[in-house]
């Protein structure tokens, strides 16, 4: 009985098609942009050629990247919500 009221209460989710990979890739470029203005450039471990990251180090590419996973996550559910996707 309790599986059966989880199983109605998750969300609908989607499967992976270029749109949904096109808003992820998206979402992580607009967070790497961000992050790149709140980061100091050339802090941390370097990046092979950083100028492709914005300058940022590994340690700010993965807080960006990961943050960008987060909001494309959200963005995702929301625009498949939507019907848009």
């Amino acid at each position: 009985m309790a599986f059966h009221l989880l199983a109605v209460a998750s969300p609908e989710t989607f499967s992976w098609s270029p749109k949904v990979g096109l808003l992820m890739v998206l979402c992580n470029i607009f967070v790497i942009f961000i992050g790149s203005k709140i980061f100091q450039a050339g802090e941390g471990t370097q990046l092979p050629n950083p100028k492709y990251f914005g300058g940022l180090g590994l340690e700010a590419l993965l807080a960006t990247t990961s943050l960008g996973h987060v909001i494309g996550f959200g963005v995702i559910l929301g625009v498949g919500a939507a019907g848009l996707l």
